[in-house]
């Protein structure tokens, strides 16, 4: 399972024209979910993202989280993030888990962090969305389940 995670000022997520989630600060986290993944990485992910001190603090480090700040996360699956682009110039996604399975893991990635007690809210599962993101830093981190303990 990968995760991009970007700390944001606020961002809005469309799908046809229609407002269905909005954040103010807090953090975008695009999630891909990959072939084998399992309730594990949900854990892992989940577990990373609410400790990620990448908030700053009184003296402008980075040295809070999300649930320091009280901060809200926007939740967005994205398969694209499993695109395998070793061969030739069209990315290949089979590494994408099947929608029916990735779907369940993404519901269950929300609900983690939101137990968490951390405001989450979510895109819409296969759709094409138009996302508005004002980035704050930029701060971006790339995570791999597979690479956490």
């Amino acid at each position: 399972m990968k995760a991009v995670i970007q700390r944001v000022r606020s961002a809005t997520l469309k799908v046809e024209n229609k407002l269905i989630s909005q954040i103010g600060s807090g953090l975008i986290v695009f999630l891909g979910v990959g072939i084998g993944d399992c309730d594990d990485d949900v854990e892992k992910l989940s577990s990373k993202i609410s400790k990620l001190r990448i908030f700053e603090d009184e003296l402008g480090k980075m040295n809070l989280s999300i649930k320091d700040v009280g901060g809200e996360i926007l939740l967005v699956s994205q398969f694209t993030l499993l695109a395998d682009c070793k061969h030739g110039n069209r990315p290949s996604f089979t590494n994408a888990e099947k929608p029916e399975l990735a779907n369940n893991l993404y519901v269950k990635m929300c609900k983690n962090l939101e137990s968490m007690q951390i405001n989450v809210k979510t895109g819409v599962f296969g759709a094409d969305m138009k996302i508005d993101v004002l980035n704050d830093g930029p701060v971006t981190i790339i995570l791999d389940s597979k690479d956490l303990k």
